[in-house]
């Protein structure tokens, strides 16, 4: 097919099969997001459609591509080319060039809003916020009794990441939105915290990204509930917004942001001053690496894997059409993965072990994000076909998704190993003397 009618056979699948809204200005130069509203999912829905309508396929590897800006990008998938590696599409950050695992720049992960906030502070002021990523690469999620995947749900909360926020930095994260008070009555808390946050304090408050278009809304979620950051300015109507985990700052109208804070779908909020942050102890680095790690399973893949034979055995009268909006939030916390680097850099750098071997590990951690994106468009191809004989490669894909986790998790486990021997004191055994009579 030419540039020209793959381009057609993408709008038809866009207005026919999958109904979308959002065409006006349709051409070979609009933005997926911005200009189409298209997230990571919905691409997915173009792949399988493209696929299934007209034949048209393409690598795994490009399937799982992240540098998808424009229908021009979607379009030149299906043009005859080498296949490039897949980059994760994160800032570097630190310095002017990438100077390997050892050198002050470094990929600035954003996967987790209530860590990109609380951490920001920290590298402002010239700590490692590196190890507190041991706990986002198997971060809370849940299930519904409808066996679909949720990264956010009332039941999970941020109270283990504060509270070991506060032991390892010092930095107490205190909670003032109440869920007790009436949406009103929080929203004047936030208001008085806003007027009189100090020079160094944080104020941060969930609210729902789907109602505040001005800014990306990358997985076009609805709802988005999302942590960011606020300060007022000289004008008593616009607000500075600060967004570490999407790397934004700006002014927008306080009212707009209002309206995203009072949603019933969201509701949360906590302050925090990093002015007095410490260096973590040895000690408490350990016990938060062991508290976070689960060596011996992969919660996100058994939890799909769950998912997938639920929907393909009728559990509690779910049916396999629908488990492509059972798994849709899949990709929000398959990004939660590149924590694995920060984890794997912060024991690279302090014990100095080769920069060519900590990028061979960046690549495994590269190849297991991939590995669940390809998982994800298999299991909507499974949702969408009905055809239970692609089962098959379903749970291939997740054998294989399990396999580099545990890889991963195994050598993470013996380098951390070795730093503790290096850094942590051993207990002292205390003998007691007993005094002889006599």
């Amino acid at each position: 097919m030419t540039q020209s009618e793959i381009l057609t056979a993408i709008y038809t699948v866009l207005s026919e099969q999958m109904m979308h809204q959002h065409l006006d200005g349709f051409g070979l130069h609009s933005r997926l997001n911005e200009d189409l509203y298209l997230d990571s999912v919905l691409i997915l829905q173009i792949f399988l459609n493209l696929e299934l309508e007209y034949g048209l396929s393409v690598p795994e590897e490009a399937i799982a591509k992240q540098d998808i800006e424009t229908a021009a990008d979607l379009v030149a998938l299906y043009e005859p080319k080498d296949t490039a590696i897949a980059v994760p599409a994160f800032a570097l950050t630190g310095g002017t060039a990438d100077e390997g695992v050892h050198g002050e720049a470094y990929y600035d992960i954003k996967v987790h809003c209530f860590v990109s906030c609380v951490c920001d502070g920290l590298k402002r002021r010239g700590l490692d916020h590196r190890p507190f990523y041991f706990g986002v690469w198997d971060a809370k999620f849940a299930v519904s009794d409808r066996f679909e995947l949720l990264y956010h749900a009332p039941e999970i909360s941020q109270e283990f990441l504060r509270e070991w926020f506060e032991r390892l930095y010092g930095v107490t994260v205190s909670e003032w939105y109440d869920a007790e008070k009436t949406k009103i009555e929080n929203l004047a808390t936030l208001l008085d915290l806003v007027e009189n946050r100090s020079e160094t304090g944080s104020v941060m408050v969930m609210l729902d990204m789907f109602h505040l278009p001005e800014r990306e809304n990358k997985f076009n979620q609805n709802p988005f509930p999302h942590y960011l950051m606020l300060q007022k300015t000289s004008d008593p109507q616009t607000w500075f917004v600060h967004d570490p985990d999407y790397r934004w700052e700006g002014e927008i109208a306080r009212d707009k942001v209002i309206h995203a804070i009072m949603q019933p779908t969201v509701g949360g909020g906590y302050v925090f001053d990093t002015a007095g942050a410490k260096i973590p102890e040895p000690e408490d680095l350990q016990a938060f690496f062991e508290a976070c790690f689960i060596g011996d399973t992969n919660p996100l893949v058994d939890a799909v894997r769950a998912i997938v034979k639920a929907h393909l055995d009728g559990a509690s009268g779910v049916v396999l059409s629908g488990l492509t909006a059972a798994v849709r939030e899949l990709p929000v916390i398959t990004i939660r993965k590149y924590a694995y680097e920060h984890g794997f850099a912060f024991f690279w750098r302090a014990l100095k072990l080769p920069a060519a071997d900590f990028e061979s590990w960046c690549e495994e951690i590269e190849a297991l994000v991939q590995s669940l994106k390809t998982l994800h468009y298999a299991c909507m191809k499974l949702s969408q076909t009905g055809d239970r004989a692609l089962a098959v490669p379903v749970f291939e894909r997740f054998d294989e998704a399990d396999r580099l986790e545990t890889k991963l998790k195994a050598k993470l486990a013996e380098i951390s190993g070795v730093w503790c021997a290096q850094n942590v004191p051993a207990p002292v055994e205390v003998q007691l003397l007993k005094r002889i009579a006599g």
